[in-house]
């Protein structure tokens, strides 16, 4: 596990830029409970299930054939990290807090795409698919998710339960224990639904935080 925040710190120090020039994250290992804020490097938990928000450079079979995103049972794994940025057009900046209705993107660490959402169908319960779509310069409001903390937060914690709701389709995102059994063996289904269920609750875990930016 120190191994994994290792590189991962090395990644960020070389590919994340700070207005200093440099960037200091804290790790989720040593620090629960610190702020997310934009430009973090975090992990999703399910929290009924415990799986991670997960995906990798494997198209779906069916709907989209973008990118899948899937539900990953193991911690350690590099395809798990998702990097927080504010929607386009935005005047946030890395470091700034991150208030409940707040829209955002994430974006996979691994393979550089955004958390995605439309009407194509889920492959295995014919709910709101969730895929990985776009690149750095490629990006629209199907990226786009509100953040909304359950109970009386006002901005985000990693130790506070929350849903992100797809803006376009108001879908929640949501997993649940219907599992691929080919490609993506083992590995749970990740889909939109538009009600609120307990299976929309997910957890900010392991990860690298890039602390509050200091108002001057």
């Amino acid at each position: 596990m120190a191994l994994g925040f290792f590189a991962l710190a090395i990644f960020l120090f070389l590919g994340l830029d700070s207005e200093d020039g440099y960037a200091s994250y804290a790790t989720a290992s040593t620090s629960e409970g610190v702020e997310v804020t934009y430009g973090s490097v975090l992990k999703l938990t399910h929290e009924r299930s415990k799986f991670r928000l997960h995906s990798h450079d494997v198209p779906y079979g069916s709907g989209s054939g973008q990118q899948s995103v899937t539900g990953f049972p193991n911690v350690d794994d590099a395809n798990s990290y998702w990097i927080v940025r504010p929607q386009m057009g935005a005047s946030a900046k890395q470091g700034d807090t991150i208030k409940s209705g707040t829209i955002i993107r994430l974006q996979h660490m691994r393979t550089r795409k955004w958390l995605h959402s439309h009407l194509h169908a889920s492959p295995i319960s014919g709910n709101l698919e969730v895929s990985c779509f776009g690149g750095e310069s490629e990006s629209d409001t199907g990226d786009y998710w509100r953040l909304l903390i359950e109970g009386s937060g006002k901005t985000w914690r990693q130790d506070q339960r929350i849903r992100l709701q797809h803006v376009d389709t108001n879908g929640y995102l949501h997993s649940h224990d219907k599992k691929y059994s080919r490609i993506a063996g083992g590995q749970q289904e990740v889909c939109g639904i538009r009600e609120k269920r307990a299976d929309n609750v997910w957890l900010a875990a392991e990860g690298a935080y890039l602390p509050i930016t200091e108002s001057k």
